[in-house]
């Protein structure tokens, strides 16, 4: 499963702006008929902002959860609003000091071919360096990594020689998370749906050990093959039963980095997890993030990252897809596991 890294411009400037909106809130898993593309007009910079020609959009899991109508660490996207993604483009008019057309930004937009932003602290310049593509400033060098970093350095600190668990680990972050676990001397186990990704996270990324979902071996009983020492870390992209049976896993003052919880994403009532008691017999931290809340800790995490990237230690998997029109598409397959790594789409 290599990394596709295709050419990053636009194949075209188009003359409307196309825009991916919520018809309605889903009902479980989201399909098509939830979402509505729109054309309108180019938008223009207005006082204090910067109009860019999105490059590429992310496609994260974190967006099912803004499409329903209940709090969050973030607004809920209203009925009739654009999806909100981080995005990457090319600034085509400004109206702020120190931004000029061509300059290249990273920031908060959404799901469509032209955005107006705000320079702020999560939107800013980019400076890529010219071998490395702008998909990797999306996924290892960008907040996929800077997740996956301060996750294992800030929330749950690993050690040489601890056992790590990671879950959706042929994921996004989960692919990154593995191989900082390995790049900090851990052994590591990462749980993933299918032997084809369970191989590739053995094979390509040099996990410890895979542990298949889909398999028909309870996890209870993988988890003490394969981690017969018990777990000192638990990197959880899913919560759910997963996290029930790892609290039993756990050893005595392990820590617990709560990333995501997609496992409850499409659920009507998430699963109520029976096991916190381990909480206190093991003395477990076990504490959730959101990587910009860690700001002094990012300088670190991108000087790592960069490092192992330049140096091949860590290995950067995107699949860009090409076209807006097929953006929701993409975003479903998330939710289907028939993908590995960062999913990002090239309007």
């Amino acid at each position: 499963m290599p990394a596709q890294t295709p050419a990053d411009t636009p194949a075209d400037t188009p003359a409307r702006n196309r825009r991916i909106l919520l018809a309605r809130r889903p009902c479980g898993v989201p399909v098509p008929d939830d979402f509505r593309q729109v054309e309108e007009a180019v938008p223009t910079a207005g006082d204090g902002e910067i109009l860019v020609r999105n490059r590429l959009l992310s496609v994260d899991p974190a967006i099912r959860g803004w499409l329903d109508d209940k709090e969050s660490y973030f607004p809920p996207i209203q009925l009739g609003a654009l999806i909100n993604a981080i995005v990457i483009g090319t600034v085509v008019e400004s109206r702020v000091p120190g931004y000029a057309p061509g300059d290249i930004v990273t920031g908060f937009g959404g799901w469509e071919d032209y955005s107006r932003l705000t320079p702020s602290p999560i939107v800013s310049k980019l400076d890529p360096a010219p071998d490395v593509p702008l998909s990797r400033y999306l996924s290892a060098l960008g907040p996929t990594g800077l997740t996956a970093h301060v996750g294992l350095h800030v929330i749950a600190p690993v050690r040489a020689g601890e056992t790590v668990v990671v879950s959706a680990a042929a994921g996004a972050v989960g692919s990154i998370a593995v191989q900082i676990g390995r790049l900090r001397g851990c052994r590591v186990v990462g749980i993933a749906g299918g032997a084809d990704k369970c191989r590739w996270l053995v094979e390509t990324l040099g996990v410890g050990a895979a542990i298949d979902r889909h398999d028909p071996t309870p996890l209870d009983d993988a988890l003490k093959a394969h981690c017969p020492a018990g777990i000192d870390v638990y990197f959880d992209n899913v919560g759910g039963a997963t996290l029930d049976t790892i609290l039993g896993h756990m050893n005595i003052g392990g820590r617990i980095a709560t990333c995501g919880m997609i496992a409850d994403y499409n659920a009507a009532e998430p699963y109520g997890v029976k096991n916190l008691w381990q909480l206190v017999v093991k003395r477990l931290n076990m504490r959730g993030f959101l990587t910009y809340d860690h700001e002094d800790a990012l300088p670190a995490a991108r000087r790592d990252l960069g490092q192992w990237v330049a140096q091949g230690a860590l290995i950067s998997t995107e699949e860009v897809v090409d076209g807006l029109d097929n953006t929701v598409a993409t975003f479903l397959r998330l939710f289907t596991g028939s993908h590995s790594g960062k999913l990002l789409v090239r309007p």
